[in-house]
């Protein structure tokens, strides 16, 4: 299933670069995302996975992720009926679950691979995703979150009164989102559609016949076809290349020339308004203003997000001196893992990431919008949020731009700015943690992981515009 879905984002966004004019862009967006992968994501994720995964290290031989396990083996049992209750996986879940809740962000992430890394050595088949880790990529991708500090933070930066408003509506979704995750990856691990098949090098099938295997390797009739016309609208896209004006003429002709051109303005004049916030907040940081105290709620909240991580460094250390481990040493042998977890998700990272890059840059998703319109005024979803909805699951990166035009833009109402900033709140960019989680521990077929992330997805948008509404509307 990502297979496919990669091909059509790549493809999709390589055809509607060609027609609309973009390949320059698309070709420059592309370069720039194989670097920021390596400089921007994957170094600075090496340098917090060497630390937490000392950290991990320290606790597992002193025995504190055991205890942890323990007293959440009631929840974790049910959750997880094939992994050990005593296994360090548990402790490692538990861990990572509990960052995504507090809003810690990226430091959740080596907390999230080590689990994986867990599970994988209890996985009977190495290149399929066991159970338990369908189960613990659904919490991941419900994203339960207690404090969405980055949606508050970006309503906060667009002068949006009272940013914290969207916690208890992000709160509701998220729940929402984390039950079905829950019940869909019961239900779809029974399936047969998704069962977990044997290594290849293991399977009795995988010793076929030349004829045998030649023949399931034939691309079906529709396929040829899908082919043959995406290669065809991608040297129509070339001809435009030579010949601007047919290029014009057929853009007017199909009606997408004034879409391209009201795009084009409202990212100006989004770009125009974050430059006078900008300003606006540089004058006030050099002026002398009373700066009202916050609430006590509020600096509660911020407190223990910020203790966060010095309190599981204090506990850890102590806990560790207390059994007479060597800190030290055990810090430096687990760091030891972390560049290399990061070397291995890299070519996962530029893979995933260059094709939404592709497909967002090429306009192929404002075309979907204009396609869906219809669809969207029936079941009465604004249309401004839709891009939102899409790119989500995508790209972190994408979403934010998105979400930020819509804080941003002047005519929007405060109603698509709370809901955008709970939608932004309360999905997660499953893709983004699918390619990371499973490359880093090999994994190729991911059953229905990526079913069950998007389940999650859309139960969260559906109760973020339906609390948004409720609220706001």
């Amino acid at each position: 299933m990502l297979n496919n879905v990669w091909s059509f984002l790549l493809l999709t966004g390589l055809v509607a670069g060609a027609l609309f004019g973009r390949l320059g862009n698309m070709v420059s967006a592309v370069f720039d995302v194989c670097k920021a992968v390596v400089l921007d994501i994957a170094l600075p994720l090496a340098g917090t996975m060497m630390l937490w995964l000392g950290i991990l290290r320290v606790m597992e031989k002193a025995g504190l992720m055991q205890v942890l396990a323990r007293l959440m083996s009631p929840i974790l049992r049910r959750l997880f009926p094939d992994v050990p209750a005593d296994h360090p996986a548990m402790g490692a879940m538990l861990m990572n679950i509990a960052a995504n809740m507090l809003g810690l962000g990226n430091s959740a992430t080596p907390l999230g691979l080590k689990a994986m890394s867990h599970l994988q050595e209890l996985n009977p088949h190495k290149q399929s995703a066991s159970n338990a880790m369908c189960m613990f990529l659904a919490l991941n991708t419900a994203g339960f979150t207690l404090i969405p500090m980055s949606a508050i933070n970006f309503l906060n930066a667009g002068g949006v009164k009272n940013p914290y408003a969207i916690i208890a509506p992000t709160l509701f979704a998220t729940f929402c989102a984390m039950s079905i995750a829950i019940l869909a990856a019961k239900l779809l691990q029974r399936l047969p559609v998704f069962r977990a098949l044997p290594d290849q090098d293991d399977a009795p099938e995988a010793v076929v016949s030349s004829e045998k295997t030649e023949k399931s390797f034939q691309p079906s009739l529709f396929r040829k076809a899908l082919i043959a016309l995406t290669a065809a609208a991608f040297a129509l896209g070339v001809f435009f290349e030579f010949a601007p004006a047919q290029r014009t003429a057929f853009l007017k002709t199909v009606g997408l020339a004034e879409l391209l051109s009201n795009a084009a303005q409202k990212k100006a004049e989004t770009e125009l308004r974050a430059a006078e916030i900008k300003a606006q907040k540089a004058v006030v940081s050099t002026a002398t203003v009373d700066v009202p105290k916050p609430a006590t709620w509020r600096e509660t909240v911020q407190s223990v997000s910020v203790l966060a991580i010095p309190l599981v460094l204090l506990v850890a250390v102590l806990w560790a001196l207390a059994k007479g481990i060597p800190v030290y040493e055990e810090m430096v042998e687990g760091a030891k893992e972390g560049f290399g977890v990061a070397t291995r998700i890299m070519p996962f990272l530029v893979v995933m990431l260059t094709a939404l890059k592709l497909f967002s840059e090429s306009g192929a998703l404002m075309l979907l919008q204009y396609a869906i319109q219809p669809v969207l005024s029936l079941i009465h979803m604004p249309a401004e949020l839709f891009p939102l909805a899409v790119m989500r699951p995508l790209s972190g990166s994408g979403s934010q731009g998105i979400l930020n035009e819509i804080i941003l833009n002047p005519a929007a109402s405060a109603f698509l700015k709370y809901t955008a900033s709970i939608m932004y709140g309360s999905t997660e960019t499953t893709f983004y943690v699918l390619a990371v989680y499973f490359g880093s521990v090999g994994i190729r077929r991911i059953r229905h992981a990526l079913a069950v992330g998007l389940v999650a997805d859309v139960v969260g948008m559906i109760c973020a515009i339906t609390a948004g509404r409720l609220l706001f509307g």
